[in-house]
């Protein structure tokens, strides 16, 4: 059964830094992708982050250069840290797991989320 569970969001001050935390269970013996998105209120959920079973990362310009994915896949987690926050960084961040056969995507599974309030 894949389970992805995140954690580390928190009240922050604009300027500070958090690492979030998304452990999971049941991904990382399959070919996977995984991806950090983050909704703010009020908007539509975006893209952040992604990084695939070789390591390769990509990043939404907007936070490139600030956010940091990464993954140990000994401990089966993948982290985001972020620094230099900003309040229009403020949202609901969320864990997603891409599950693939070859080349094949099989499914897609989400974790509950973790708020990161950033006060200005």
């Amino acid at each position: 059964q894949v389970q992805l569970v995140e954690s580390g969001g928190g009240l922050v001050q604009a300027g500070g830094s958090l690492t979030l935390t998304c452990a999971t269970s049941g991904v990382f013996q399959y070919g996977n992708a995984m991806a950090w998105y983050r909704q703010a209120p009020g908007k539509s959920r975006e893209l952040v982050a992604t990084i695939n079973n070789r390591g390769v990362k990509k990043y939404d310009s907007s936070v490139k250069g600030r956010f940091t994915i990464s993954r140990d896949n000994a401990k089966e987690s993948v982290l985001l840290q972020i620094n230099r926050l900003k309040p229009g960084d403020t949202a609901v961040y969320y864990c997603k797991a891409e599950l693939f056969s070859g080349l094949n995507l099989q499914c897609e599974h989400w974790g509950q989320g973790t708020q990161v309030p950033v006060s200005s």
